[in-house]
């Protein structure tokens, strides 16, 4: 069977990371037989979750997933779309994973109130005595990222400018439909609605929920999304 490796429910969500949620929806609109595993970070190949295990076969990152799903299995996540539709579609996939991704890091990473109320329970199984020093390091390393990236360089307002653009181009594009491309989702939807629920999460300051909440159609859309594809993880947690 099929394994998912990721990091398991936290803070309220299906998972921490919005990789790992469009890597599960991914996997559940695929049909597939498939189960989720905690994986071990040290394995990952990219030092990333997910991580896709067919058989002998290791598959990082979400885009590469999707693209072996597609290749090996033969599933047409865009089924129907148009070329114009397909365009759009890859367009607000990497706005999200190349731009709105690192609003989420600075926000949850940068801020200490924020990380202490969430990534920093990720170093829990870090022996006590070391701790400190592998929580120092890693968040250097955070920072690092944000600086190249470029997002780490802007001011809290200016970043909050780039996601309400960004916020106003996806309510946009949505409009009245149910999901991005149409009345059925595709599988642009996956990464969306993953960054979505994600964007929702309630455990953190964060002006970029409130700035998603200002658009009554992406926090309906979020909601479809989590029923859709999460409704039984509710259902065995409660």
């Amino acid at each position: 069977m099929l394994e998912l490796h990721v990091f398991g429910p936290a803070f309220g969500q299906p998972d921490p990371s919005p990789f790992c949620m469009k890597g599960i929806i991914l996997m559940e609109m695929s049909g597939l037989p498939y189960r989720r595993v905690r994986g071990n970070l040290q394995k990952a190949p990219k030092g990333k979750f997910p991580v896709l295990r067919d058989g002998d076969k290791i598959v990082p990152d979400t885009t590469f997933i999707r693209v072996h799903l597609e290749q090996a299995h033969g599933i047409d996540f865009d089924k129907g779309l148009s070329a114009e539709q397909r365009g759009t579609a890859w367009a607000v996939e990497k706005m999200l994973e190349d731009h709105m991704y690192w609003m989420v890091v600075q926000e949850r990473w940068a801020n200490p109130a924020n990380f202490d109320r969430g990534p920093r329970r990720f170093f829990d199984a870090v022996p006590a005595p070391l701790r400190p020093l592998v929580v120092a390091m890693i968040k250097r390393q955070v920072r690092r990222s944000l600086h190249g990236h470029g997002m780490g360089r802007h001011s809290d307002a200016e970043r909050l400018a780039l996601a309400k653009r960004a916020l106003e181009a996806l309510a946009g594009i949505l409009g009245g439909n149910p999901y991005l491309t149409g009345p059925d989702p595709s599988g642009a939807d996956a990464t969306l609605g993953a960054f979505m629920i994600a964007g929702l999460c309630e455990v953190f300051d964060s002006p970029l929920r409130d700035a998603l909440q200002d658009h009554a159609n992406l926090v309906a859309y979020a909601g479809r999304m989590r029923e859709r594809y999460f409704n039984a993880d509710a259902a065995s947690a409660a």
